[in-house]
């Protein structure tokens, strides 16, 4: 769910492997990364939380970190983020096909797909998903994204998926596509909590 006041509740649900993290997560993470005595592991820790309080200042609202076991050895990590914007005019589905134009016109994709996504609360949904290229560097990182209404008429929801494995681009898209179609705008199971696990990158598991 959403945590800030000032933007409509949102529920969502997550595959097991992702953890939930904001800028709030400095102070502990920083002490976890003196315990493990690594000016490596500080470092990039800090890098990250440096990054994620740049997010904040866009509009986004939440943000989770997936890590899925990797065969034979290794981990693969993904960013989830949701961005909550205004929408600035009375239509919502020209406000989510604007949207997804415009994601999907960027030059930074080096290859993409771009379709339409039917979910169950039948509001608009676009889903744009490929290649980027990070510039300056000649890194390549997969990204998918997510463009949909809130049912108030006035906001709306992007989903963003982000990972460096861009081998696993196809099983990326999977569980972005899964995590919209989990979207849902009033408690959809109160007091129940919500499982936890790891996952592996090929197990789409809601």
């Amino acid at each position: 769910m959403t945590q800030q006041t000032h933007i409509p509740p949102v529920w969502f649900r997550l595959p097991p492997g992702f953890h939930d993290i904001g800028p709030g997560d400095r102070e502990l993470l920083n002490a976890f990364a003196e315990a493990l005595d690594s000016p490596a592991a500080q470092r990039e820790l800090s890098q990250l939380m440096d990054g994620l309080e740049e997010l904040a200042g866009h509009d986004i609202v939440h943000t989770s970190l997936g890590f899925h076991p990797e065969d034979p050895v290794g981990v693969t990590t993904s960013l989830f983020s949701l961005t909550v914007r205004d929408i600035e005019q009375p239509n919502p589905r020209l406000a989510v096909a604007r949207t997804a134009l415009a994601i999907a016109h960027s030059s930074l994709w080096t290859k993409s797909v771009r379709r339409f996504v039917d979910v169950p609360s039948t509001l608009p949904c676009c889903l744009v998903a490929g290649i980027i290229a990070v510039p300056n560097t000649e890194n390549r990182l997969f990204q998918a994204r997510v463009a949909t209404a809130h049912p108030d008429g006035r906001h709306l929801l992007i989903l963003d998926l982000t990972s460096a494995s861009t081998q696993h681009a196809e099983a990326y898209t999977d569980i972005l596509e899964a995590i919209a179609h989990t979207l849902c705008f009033s408690d959809p199971d109160p007091g129940v909590p919500l499982a936890a696990g790891t996952s592996r990158i090929l197990e789409v598991l809601l």
